[in-house]
């Protein structure tokens, strides 16, 4: 199953057991009942902002909709342990991502913290749209440079460097140029 599927199929899960109607939940959300049927029909993958804003919705942490399996003493994750990715990008599915999440703590029961190694692509060339959610967001640049678009300022990242921010302030994570970059990233959000 695909990382697409995966998430939508935990986000109708979760929203039936629930007792929640697809309306509802947009209303809960701000989102379109169109954008949460497409997604829970496999047909775009949200990106992190509205993922952030669902799992809210529904009272549940970000992580339920990313986790495999859950474990409650501390989970180690192991460089050559890199299989599991989950994609985002601020288009429709079959458009270029240019993040790919890689999740250090999916098996982690109760956290809320969510851990990733994201590696940016290049290429976007400012064209991504800014996305606001409750919560913090801690990034830490292992490699290359990015650029983090944060309300009207705009701050250079580069390797070695890193930032913290509010993420209910609208952001933007991308390349600082041409090349690829990997960071750290921990996002917070309050349940």
């Amino acid at each position: 199953m695909t990382e697409a599927k995966k998430v939508g199929s935990k986000i109708q899960q979760v929203r039936l057991l629930k007792n929640i109607t697809v309306e509802e939940l947009a209303q809960r959300s701000s989102l379109d009942a169109s954008q949460i049927e497409k997604i829970e029909a496999n047909e775009i993958l949200p990106s992190l902002s509205p993922l952030i804003k669902i799992a809210r919705a529904l009272s549940v942490r970000l992580g339920t909709f990313l986790d495999d399996h859950e474990q409650l003493g501390p989970v180690v994750s192991r460089c050559c342990d890199k299989n599991k990715s989950a994609s985002f990008s601020n288009e429709n599915v079959e458009s270029r991502s240019h993040l790919d999440f890689y999740a250090l703590a999916s098996g982690k029961s109760g956290r809320h913290m969510e851990p990733f190694i994201i590696e940016i692509k290049p290429g976007s060339n400012g064209a991504g749209k800014l996305s606001t959610h409750e919560g913090e967001e801690f990034i830490y640049v292992m490699e290359g440079s990015v650029s983090v678009k944060y309300g009207k300022e705009t701050f250079v990242i580069n390797k070695g460097d890193s930032i913290y921010y509010d993420s209910i302030v609208e952001h933007l994570v991308e390349s600082a140029n041409d090349e690829a970059a990997k960071i750290l990233a921990v996002v917070y959000t309050p349940v």
